[in-house]
């Protein structure tokens, strides 16, 4: 790729703004749309940085220059919160009690599986948006990750902001000119443990969902699972994925509808949402506590050029905001299925968190 400065219309000005993707990164934000009014502007041309907040808004910003090699300047050190700082949104008794309403919802036919999150929050004040890139440094050292990512880009006056540092595993939609993948993950186990057979429950549900919402922008015939059910160790502990392929229909393969579509029809992302989704989603509001924000929504870029998308399901990741003076926060979930006891959904959700929570604490700087 080397370095490409993409034409700046003559006009327009170039704000900051950074994002950093596994060998990609781009600077300075030419603009910013909200894809839900304007999201046939994907595919027009241009690289695109998306931030999609599980809560239903999915911001997007096209950059000025993109380049495979990362910048010169030497990234600050971090210095995050203290460990004992962080606050749960859902404390242990009332997760495991969320556990058993959604057993509940489950024995009565309003749900198959649901995922129940609750958000940390630590203070981390400063007039100044924190250096996202010196926390993705610390988590790529610590805790490597497929889609690992760095977005800061500043509010402006007429535009919306981002900070995310996400070291997600999982892949929400990968797109390759008129093919499109996704890779659920459903299933956790510590790292040398068995999954159960709730896990491979979790996983065939979700994947089987994910199939249905990809097929709505599909050639007939074209959607496959390429991987099923396998086994991947991750730094701390395993996962089961599943992978569905498709053929974008001519309609659909970079047209303006594409986007709308394809994100109307698997937006939030099928693994951390639960299945039916509408269901899922309506129980999800009535037991969690807190706004996911960008946590288990997408985080990626969309280069329209190259027809290519790479976008992340946005779990194992930070995003920080000013409220309180300055609060950085992190999410961690469990599926919910009838098969679910309680206070082991509440211990996956720690071992979700420990390591990059670690990481991510002055003071504890390793796991």
């Amino acid at each position: 790729m080397s370095t490409t400065v993409v034409g700046v219309d003559e006009g327009q000005g170039r704000m900051a703004g950074e994002a950093r993707f596994a060998g990609i990164y781009a600077r300075g934000v030419i603009e910013h749309i909200d894809v839900a009014r304007d999201g046939h502007r994907l595919a027009e041309g241009g690289f695109w940085v998306l931030v999609g907040a599980f809560d239903g808004r999915i911001d997007a910003w096209r950059m000025a220059e993109v380049s495979d090699s990362p910048p010169n300047e030497h990234a600050p050190s971090w210095h995050g919160p203290q460990r004992d700082s962080w606050r749960s949104s859902l404390s242990r008794d009332e997760y495991m009690a969320g556990v058993e309403r959604i057993r509940a919802d489950i024995r009565d036919g309003e749900v198959y599986q649901v995922n129940l999150c609750r958000v940390l929050s630590a203070s981390l004040p400063g007039r100044d948006l924190p250096h996202a890139a010196a926390l993705a440094d610390v988590l790529a050292r610590g805790n490597p990750a497929r889609y690992g990512a760095s977005i800061e880009i500043p509010d402006m006056a007429d535009a919306r902001g981002a900070w995310v540092v996400s070291a997600s595993p999982e892949l929400y939609l990968a797109v390759d000119g008129n093919q499109v993948l996704s890779s659920p993950i459903k299933g956790t186990a510590a790292p040398g443990e068995q999954m159960l057979p709730k896990d491979e429950a979790e996983n065939v549900m979700i994947t089987d969902l994910v199939r249905n919402d990809i097929s709505h922008v599909a050639e007939p015939g074209s959607v496959a699972v390429p991987e099923f059910l396998g086994l991947h160790d991750l730094p701390g502990l395993r996962h089961l994925q599943s992978t569905v392929s498709a053929t974008l229909t001519r309609e659909h393969a970079w047209t303006p509808q594409m986007w709308p579509h394809l994100l109307d029809g698997t937006f939030p992302p099928g693994s951390v949402s639960g299945a039916p989704k509408s269901a899922a989603l309506r129980i999800i509001e009535r037991e969690e506590r807190a706004v996911r924000g960008p946590y288990c929504g997408a985080v990626g870029w969309i280069d329209a050029d190259a027809r290519r998308a790479e976008l992340a399901v946005g779990i194992r990741t930070f995003w920080w905001d000013r409220a309180d003076g300055g609060t950085l926060r992190f999410g961690t979930g469990a599926g919910i299925t009838w098969g679910s006891d309680p206070a082991q959904e509440w211990a996956e959700t720690e071992l979700k968190a420990k390591r990059l929570i670690a990481l991510a604490s002055t003071g504890t700087m390793s796991p």
